[in-house]
């Protein structure tokens, strides 16, 4: 079981910067992959960027250039560092752990409690 505290969220103008922060209850070295969702008021949750074990990571088309994914394994946090942003990038953003068993290679999905992110215009 992984237990993930999210922080950071706030109210920011259009324009500004927040950094997200996910804390983990186990050392993130062993979990697969770690990322950033978002829901919006009426809108399906929507993945905004994951990092791998290894430090690969990937971004939806709509923040590319603007946020930042980032893990420290010893402090067994992962970040979100968001320039720029938009009215539109309103939401609550949700942090994500994925660690496969190693016996039975079972996947497990883990979820925070959702931090929310408010950009006026």
């Amino acid at each position: 079981q992984v237990q993930l505290v999210e922080s950071g969220g706030g109210l920011v103008q259009a324009g500004g910067s927040l950094r997200l922060s996910c804390a983990a209850s186990t050392s993130i070295s062993s979990i697969t992959a770690m990322g950033w969702y978002r829901q919006a008021p009426g809108r399906q949750r929507e993945l905004v960027a994951v990092i791998s074990s290894g430090g690969s990571t990937n971004y939806a088309d709509s923040v590319k250039g603007r946020f930042t994914i980032s893990r420290d394994n010893p402090k067994d946090t992962v970040y979100l560092q968001m320039n720029s942003l938009k009215p539109e990038d309103t939401a609550v953003y949700y942090c994500n752990a994925v660690q496969y068993a190693v016996i039975s290679g079972r996947k497990y999905d883990y979820w925070g409690q959702g931090t929310q992110v408010t950009v006026s215009s």
